[in-house]
């Protein structure tokens, strides 16, 4: 703005192009002058420099969104306090991004410890239940022997229950191979697409072997396994997964007792073919059902 014209009206914003070169080469010292002049020195709204700034403070995670590495660390954070110790299974978690295997309406509660409905009557189980169960398969007297030497304390594993697919995923980052079973087709079918998205976000993900039938009959083409996990409760163990753990296996599933209540079973298969059985604590799944559907 030239004080040559002071009997002109200030000018505001649009400027004129060459108002605007000549603010640009003025400098501080012209700058001053302008401003004792009595003009007042206009200016954007923000600095370009400024708007590049909030452009990526915006478009970088910042420990809030979901797709977040500091979002699933205080979900392994929390484990941690619930006594989950074992190294690789906390990786598992703070890897896998559980949201991408719960319903968009429920996203906001992926990271919480909560059961979740996944449709057709299933859940998704807490975080900490998962953890228990597979830092206690992990920890077995014959998971030496079984892969851990390799990486891959959980060794051949089989899943009864695919659900959403996320325990599976967890699963397939521990385990030298992972086969999970589901008997309702719409959730085996979903659980396809979700380990799908997975990949895509974590692409060399290990892949996971899934199979649409009865879960109660294991799957004996592939056996015997390292380890068996199960989803869901019944009166008793199904023969079918005993005969398929190997020598040295653990198997770990919910089991029906007195008034309804379940417990988390642990059955070990020793070296010399002999089962022993021991007890982890009252938990809640769904009823374990033979079929498909």
């Amino acid at each position: 703005m030239s004080s040559s014209q002071p009997d002109r009206k200030a000018r505001r914003f649009p400027l004129q192009l060459d108002q605007v070169a000549t603010l640009k080469s003025s400098g501080p010292k012209a700058a001053s002058a302008a401003q004792a002049g009595a003009r007042e020195l206009l200016r954007p709204q923000a600095h370009l420099q400024q708007i590049e700034q909030d452009r990526k403070r915006h478009s970088t995670p910042q420990g809030v969104g979901l797709d977040s590495v500091q979002v699933r660390r205080r979900m392994v954070e929390r484990l941690m306090m619930d006594g989950i110790s074992h190294t690789q299974v906390l990786d598992a978690f703070a890897r896998v991004p559980r949201h991408l295997f719960v319903d968009s309406a429920l996203v906001n509660q992926a990271y919480e410890d909560t059961s979740l409905p996944i449709g057709l009557g299933q859940t998704i189980s807490k975080p900490s239940v998962v953890a228990a169960m597979i830092q206690s398969l992990c920890v077995r007297p014959g998971a030496a022997q079984a892969g851990a030497a390799h990486g891959k304390p959980l060794g051949h594993c089989l899943e009864i229950g695919t659900g959403c697919g996320y325990q599976a995923a967890l699963l397939g980052h521990l385990s030298r191979r992972v086969v999970s079973i589901e008997r309702l087709r719409d959730l085996h079918v979903k659980a396809r697409a979700n380990l799908d998205s997975m990949r895509q976000h974590l692409p060399g993900w290990p892949d996971v072997r899934l199979v649409y039938g009865d879960g109660m009959i294991g799957h004996a083409p592939l056996a015997p396994y390292d380890t068996i996990i199960a989803a869901a409760g019944g009166s008793a163990l199904p023969q079918a997964w005993i005969d398929q753990l190997a020598p040295g296996g653990r198997l770990v599933a919910p089991l029906e007792e007195s008034r309804g209540t379940q417990v988390l079973t642990i059955l070990d298969r020793l070296p010399d073919g002999s089962l022993q059985h021991s007890r982890a604590g009252a938990v809640l799944f769904v009823p374990l059902k033979s079929g498909t559907t």
